[in-house]
């Protein structure tokens, strides 16, 4: 799934996403940490992956969304 970066603080690593239909859904640093990056900027396109549903949702995977080549 693809959100869109909107907080991250680089001293906790957390942070928040916000899908497209603008929920704002958060992060944590073990979620920000499996996926490998050293920083993210608000506005970046970002993929994450999701456990759980409703309230019980969580995101335990935050990387760049990247584009194939046409």
């Amino acid at each position: 799934m693809q959100a869109t970066a909107y907080t991250f603080d680089p001293d906790t690593r957390a942070g928040s996403v916000l899908l497209d239909d603008g929920t704002p859904v958060p992060f944590d640093a073990a979620a920000f940490d499996a996926g490998g990056l050293r920083l993210l900027r608000a506005g970046q396109r970002v993929r994450i992956r999701t456990e759980g549903e409703g309230d019980a949702r969580r995101i335990v995977l935050v990387t760049l969304a990247t584009f194939p080549d046409s």
